[in-house]
């Protein structure tokens, strides 16, 4: 029949099993039996065209690799420092993970076929570093002082410093509207790389651990180890399971963002309360559990305190979490229809991510396909696109 699309079976197989869907799943999304697609897996019929096509676009691969003689060769996967017992990455950690992989291939060949300079600060230091030595340069390198954020939005400083001195920063929460991100999947990880280092945040979650994530992040890139992480901020009945990487990026981290001379300074008084500890670890960007744990972890509180206010600070944190639920709903009510499309595209993307893309675009570098592809939307939203990047 003309209309049959004659794949190789094998790679079919791979393209569906290598993005962790399973056959009912698949199946179910171009309307036939799992039995009918098991055949095609196996060569025992091929689907219609159409069909393929559906496929490919729910296993996000080219409709093309299909008809390759063999299994191409992947991306390879990224070191797992997660916890043994973390939940397998399921359809949507690993096409995050893919795409991110995909821009990062572009850029930094784009930038080495340039003769782009290499940027000094990646692999600057090693396990062996200090993590006080390796925190103080990310601080000076960024150019942030974590006691005199510019605004009250600390974590946007940190990306876009962080930006601005080469490094790609991608943010979301979510694959499509029915495909989420699980953040006990996966907080984060990051592609170190001497011409284009790239982290990703996984967005489900408020800004103070989004933070630590990324700046935890970033002492990879510091020492040069790309990886997967997950159930970044420190807690101490974890700490004995964290593999030994990611507890020194834990450390570089906290050193980072509450360094030793800032915690202090700080009166003994912000103790009495957990609702003192909430106020002030909010100021400073960090969750009231990574700013308690530093605290102990400097001798600032005992062990006892650290315990009790702990507890106090989950029930603040669970209303915290309450009230900012509500105000999501009002806001959504407000705007009706959420939030802007071009804002979460260029988070996901990373702010300088589109703009380079966007450059080369416009300077007849790459093809429309192309700068379509790695931006994830028509060229018919180009100028809409760039009204958001410019304004």
């Amino acid at each position: 029949m003309s209309d049959r699309a004659f794949i190789t079976p094998k790679v079919l197989k791979w393209a569906r099993e290598s993005s962790r869907i399973s056959l009912d799943e698949a199946s179910a999304k171009v309307s036939v039996s799992s039995d009918k697609l098991n055949d095609w897996e196996e060569g025992a019929s091929q689907p219609t065209i159409k069909q393929a096509e559906a496929l490919a676009k729910t296993y996000r691969r080219p409709f093309a690799i299909f008809f390759l003689p063999d299994i191409p060769r992947d991306f390879q996967p990224l070191q797992d420092f997660r916890r043994k017992t973390a939940k397998k990455l399921g359809t949507a950690s690993t096409f995050i993970i893919r795409e991110i992989q995909q821009k990062q291939v572009w850029i930094s060949e784009l930038f080495a076929d340039n003769e782009e300079a290499e940027l000094p600060f990646v692999g600057k230091f090693s396990l062996k570093s200090s993590p006080q030595a390796v925190a103080k340069d990310i601080l000076s390198t960024l150019k942030i002082d974590p006691l005199n954020y510019s605004t009250d939005n600390p974590i946007k400083e940190w990306i876009t410093n962080a930006e601005k001195n080469g490094i790609f920063i991608s943010r979301t929460s979510f694959i499509h509207t029915r495909l989420k991100l699980d953040s006990e999947e996966l907080q984060g990880f990051v592609i170190s790389d001497k011409h284009a280092p790239f982290v990703f945040i996984n967005s489900d979650d408020w800004n103070a651990p989004q933070l630590f994530t990324l700046v935890h992040e970033l002492a990879h890139i510091w020492i040069a180890v790309s990886g997967i992480s997950n159930e970044i901020e420190p807690e101490l009945k974890h700490k004995d399971k964290l593999h030994p990487i990611e507890l020194f990026c834990n450390e570089v981290a906290a050193n980072t963002l509450l360094p030793a001379e800032v915690m202090q300074r700080i009166e003994h008084s912000t103790f009495n309360s957990s609702k003192s500890v909430f106020n002030l670890s909010k100021k400073l960007g960090v969750s009231s559990f990574a700013f308690l744990y530093r605290a102990y972890s400097v001798g600032l509180i005992s062990l006892n305190k650290y315990r009790e206010l702990k507890k106090d600070a989950d029930a603040d944190f669970q209303e915290f979490l309450r009230k900012e639920e509500e105000k999501a709903v009002k806001a959504k009510e407000k705007k009706k229809g959420g939030p802007d499309y071009f804002m979460l595209l260029v988070n996901k993307n990373s702010h300088l991510f589109t703009k380079i893309v966007m450059d080369a675009f416009r300077g007849g570098h790459i093809q429309p396909t192309q700068a379509s592809s790695l931006l994830n939307t028509q060229v018919n939203n180009f100028s809409k696109l760039e009204a958001f990047l410019y304004k």
